[in-house]
């Protein structure tokens, strides 16, 4: 299977230490560890919110530590989604324009044609493709209201839909449940393993056992370093139970 991202030896300052690891298509592979491991610090550098100390990080045959800041922001909005515990919606509009936010910035760009093959299409194009977004992650109906009037789970559906609108080739998530109660989490993290059953890589961040077991695999942090790794295999139906019993042994072996 392709490789989508490659990490090769990766630090920053004090935090990481020589992080290795690759992910291939359609995989999706959590990132757990303590308070202060590292885990954010590792996303933020692997997706070029940041730029390591030293290391090399590739998405496909893309080396991300060797683009200028403006090409890792291009990168960031054409290639890659985001979703975060602090979902960031803008509070003057409704949930229908935040969503269609990242697709009408890469619209703007008048040399996307040759930067990318996509055709962003017309306004009503993308609030189609905003409004089949919601009705996948089932919060259709909710288009023209404001973010404080709806729950914190069908908020985060709608930050998911909106790092969906350019059609990511992974999408990076850090702790994407953390702010939410056990249902609206469990809601949230079935319309991740939704979205990778059909093809988007996600690496995501995570305290949460429950939510790393429905991953293919677990990485786990201590003091920045990569100390273990834990392969669960595809996600099946019937199997939650036994995937969350083994995720909570392996943990105490790594001395969580």
């Amino acid at each position: 299977m392709e490789t989508i991202l490659k990490v090769e030896k990766l630090c920053k300052d004090s935090i990481l230490h020589e992080i290795s690891f690759e992910m291939a298509q359609g995989e999706m592979v959590a990132v757990m560890g303590p308070s202060g491991s590292g885990k954010s610090t590792l996303l933020y550098n692997v997706s070029g919110m940041d730029q390591p100390s030293s290391g090399r990080v590739w998405l496909k045959d893309t080396e991300v530590t060797e683009l200028t800041e403006d090409e890792k922001a291009w990168l960031r909005l054409h290639r890659m989604g985001f979703v975060f515990q602090q979902m960031n919606m803008m509070a003057n509009l409704n949930i229908l324009d935040n969503i269609l936010l990242p697709a009408v910035q890469a619209n703007r760009n008048p040399i996307r044609q040759i930067l990318t093959a996509k055709n962003k299409g017309s306004r009503r194009e993308l609030t189609e493709a905003a409004r089949r977004l919601m009705q996948k992650l089932s919060i259709s109906g909710l288009e023209e209201r404001r973010i404080t009037q709806v729950s914190g789970g069908q908020l985060q559906r709608a930050c998911i839909c909106r790092s969906m609108m350019n059609s990511p080739e992974i999408l990076f998530a850090d702790e994407p449940t953390g702010a939410l109660d056990k249902s609206s989490a469990d809601e949230v993290m079935a319309e991740l393993v939704k979205l990778n059953r059909e093809g988007t890589a996600i690496l995501i961040v995570t305290h949460d056992s429950r939510i790393a077991s429905r991953c293919n695999r677990i990485l786990y942090l201590l003091d920045g370093r990569m100390c273990g790794e834990l392969s669960l295999g595809a996600l099946t139906a019937g199997t939650e139970k036994r995937r969350e019993e083994r995720t909570s042994r392996w943990l105490m072996e790594m001395g969580r």
